[in-house]
């Protein structure tokens, strides 16, 4: 907790725990996050003294050339594709991250499509909830984090928002229909869908499966609480992952996620 006096900009900082949020176009990891810190009370603190805070991969979108714009401004550039993103800055930006460094992130428009001047300073944190389609993508990105979800939502679930979710800013409905069965659909089903298999838990439907989001909760809690030391992965073969709490308040006996075990986090109360 940050103490009563002045603020310490040049503090020592611990390493954040980084969790990495993957899942296809409008599946809820956004909404993921955005639960996970209403439940830990972090919406409402100030930025700089927060303990968890959440990023987005859309922040990393490269900045575009003239002819390149025009085809977005058409529906016709595939912002879907692992090349789309600026996958050097994004490495570098969680490199510092991890180190407990004060970062700058770019701000991206999504109605022009452009990477806008001003940026947004992220300050150290203890846990930080990276979300994005291809957060999985790249093994060196990939393996920075501790911690790996996948949103898995139903396909016609995810194209109804994303319709929603473009209309909003603009579009017309063609355009979209048009850019998801040109791009969006086969970049999931070539790109991110093939990422679900480095998940360490997979959330079914979402944030309507808050038995699978209480239990991340609670993980992060005992972070915060300084209850975990060990979770850091291992620096020579990747398995220093124990997961120790247990499955749900309401459940019967516990569930323990055992390392190098990916979990599928399912309400008993799902209707079939």
């Amino acid at each position: 907790m940050a103490s009563a006096g002045g603020t310490e900009p040049d503090r020592p900082h611990p390493k954040p725990f980084l969790i990495g949020v993957s899942g296809g176009t409008a599946s809820g990891k956004s909404t993921v996050c955005e639960k996970i810190m209403e439940l830990l009370g972090q919406n409402e603190v100030e930025r700089r003294q927060r303990k968890v805070l959440i990023l987005s991969q859309d922040s990393f979108y490269k900045v575009l050339t003239a002819e390149q714009q025009g085809k977005a401004l058409k529906g016709q550039y595939n912002f879907d594709h692992p090349d789309a993103f600026d996958n050097d800055l994004m490495r570098t930006t969680l490199k510092n991250i991890v180190e407990g460094k004060t970062v700058e992130v770019p701000t991206y428009d999504f109605v022009t499509h452009s990477r806008m001047p001003d940026t947004t300073v992220v300050y150290p944190a203890d846990v930080v909830l990276f979300e994005g389609i291809l957060v999985f993508y790249n093994q060196d990105i990939r393996d920075m984090f501790h911690l790996r979800l996948f949103v898995d939502t139903d396909s016609d679930v995810r194209l109804s928002r994303r319709v929603l979710r473009d209309m909003k800013r603009g579009r017309d409905l063609e355009q979209i229909l048009t850019q998801y069965t040109t791009f969006v659909k086969p970049a999931f089903e070539e790109f991110c869908l093939p990422t679900k298999k480095y998940a360490d838990v997979i959330i079914p439907r979402g944030v309507d499966n808050m038995v699978a989001i209480n239990l991340i909760v609670q993980h992060i809690q005992d972070i915060l609480n300084g209850d975990i030391c060990k979770w850091q992965r291992g620096a020579v073969n990747g398995h220093g992952r124990t997961y120790k709490r247990p499955f749900s308040e309401q459940a019967e006996s516990s569930s323990v996620l055992a390392a190098g075990k990916r979990s599928h986090l399912e309400s008993s109360s799902r209707p079939h």
